[in-house]
């Protein structure tokens, strides 16, 4: 990645993210829930803690839902699991995850999607598009080749072309003005 482009990058992720940044992360609860799902097929392989499952996979986890055409699921010692979702409707896998303590969700779609349940981060790749939802509305949407969400922290990063990153294309997003009641006493600088 270019110098221009890592700080270009890094100056979208500062501003999303602060955007997003209410303090509410990914639903707290959601983490201590059992993984259901549903598949047309499902392969175990106990002894490497694998789950494949294919064909109209669906699974929920709390408020999380991820669909695609495979997904696979591994067991990490310590108890998290991590899931790789490719494919879907229109070759891309879609994921959804309430905040908590808000009436919000992030969702978003890719080519892969990756979810790391230890580091709670989301990685999206390839025609990557993510969505902040209040209530069932979309409030903001950026989207790029990749798109890396810290569901901690309410983060994340779009990455654009590169010649490091092997990444082509540009950034795009939209971005709605949120509107926060006046603190009282608070005079106008208008």
């Amino acid at each position: 990645m270019t110098p221009r482009l890592a700080r270009t990058t890094g100056a979208l992720a500062l501003a999303f993210g602060a955007l997003w940044s209410a303090p509410a992360g990914a639903e707290k609860a959601d983490r201590f829930q059992p993984l259901n799902f549903a598949a047309d097929a499902a392969r175990v392989e106990d002894n490497q803690r694998l789950n494949i499952l294919s064909g109209n996979v669906e699974i929920t986890k709390g408020t999380m839902v991820v669909r695609a055409d495979r997904v696979e699921v591994r067991q990490n010692a310590d108890g998290s699991q991590t899931a790789t979702a490719i494919g879907g409707p229109g070759g891309r896998a879609f994921f959804r995850q309430k905040r908590d303590g808000v009436d919000e969700a992030i969702e978003g779609e890719a080519e892969r999607i990756v979810y790391d349940g230890r580091t709670e981060i989301i990685r999206f790749t390839s025609r990557a598009i993510m969505r902040r939802l209040q209530g069932n509305t979309a409030n903001d949407q950026v989207s790029g080749p990749v798109i890396i969400y810290d569901n901690k922290t309410s983060v994340f990063q779009v990455q654009g072309g590169g010649s490091s990153s092997g990444a082509t294309g540009r950034v795009r997003g939209v971005i709605t003005p949120r509107t926060t009641p006046e603190t009282p006493g608070a005079e106008s600088t208008r």
